[in-house]
């Protein structure tokens, strides 16, 4: 897959799996744009390592008007964004709690990340992808969305609407020829899982191994090739489209 004079916009991309797609897209000869609420200048770097050109950007998903600076960011320095992949997500750290003992303010907190994070990039992208001529949105949602994580209701909530989200925004701007598709991976072994899941993480990650038809746990570069395939030509007529990457727990 050749992303040269391609521009990927990658939000959570400060470590774990925003990560590994940036270094993919950067070997594949992308320039890339790398944002996080942390620094990302290891990401930068990581990039730069495979030949490609990065340009890091702390930002709040959550906050339009700092959506709105990254894609300028983007924009000012390479002259267009053809790929995003919102990425970004509250994980690592929500409780891992029975849903009546979750507090609100958590609540709310990962549907403005999870959700309105995806909404708010989506709209401040589009415009510029329109101008170019296209482009492909890859959101990331979950496993937790189609079989039900217990004890993470507000995430499971959250990522089950990312997939409404994927389908409806597909519909609106498939006019013009902007793709936008989600995949949804099983727990995948990063920093992140282990925040979340805590002193059961192996024991987690035994259970979920068990469950699949490939009896190995995912890691970050078995999602890549997915999203690298999503947002580029190779599947230039696929859109609205949910792709588990799962190890083979449930077959849609």
């Amino acid at each position: 897959m050749d992303f040269n004079n391609r521009v990927v916009l990658i939000t959570g991309a400060a470590r774990g799996l925003g990560r590994e797609y940036a270094v993919r897209f950067a070997a594949s000869g992308a320039s890339v744009v790398v944002s996080d609420l942390k620094d990302c200048r290891e990401t930068v770097a990581s990039c730069a390592e495979q030949g490609g050109e990065a340009l890091g950007a702390v930002t709040d998903v959550t906050d339009l008007d700092s959506v709105n600076r990254m894609v300028e960011a983007a924009a000012g320095r390479f002259g267009r964004v053809d790929v995003l992949v919102n990425n970004a997500a509250l994980f690592g750290n929500l409780s891992f709690a029975p849903f009546d003992s979750l507090h609100e303010s958590e609540w709310d907190a990962t549907m403005a990340v999870n959700v309105k994070g995806i909404w708010n990039c989506s709209r401040a992208v589009v415009p510029v992808m329109r101008e170019g001529g296209g482009g492909s949105i890859v959101n990331v949602s979950s496993l937790a969305a189609i079989y039900g994580m217990p004890n993470g209701l507000h995430y499971t909530t959250s990522k089950a609407a990312v997939i409404g989200l994927t389908r409806g925004l597909a519909r609106e701007v498939g006019r013009y020829d902007i793709r936008v598709n989600a995949v949804a991976p099983n727990i995948v072994e990063t920093e992140a899982a282990g925040e979340f899941f805590g002193e059961v993480t192996q024991k987690m990650l035994d259970a979920t191994r068990a469950q699949q038809a490939i009896r190995r746990t995912l890691e970050p570069k078995d999602l890549a090739g997915t999203v690298l395939w999503l947002a580029s030509d190779l599947s230039r007529h696929v859109t609205g489209q949910t792709i588990m990457v799962d190890g083979g727990t449930v077959f849609l």
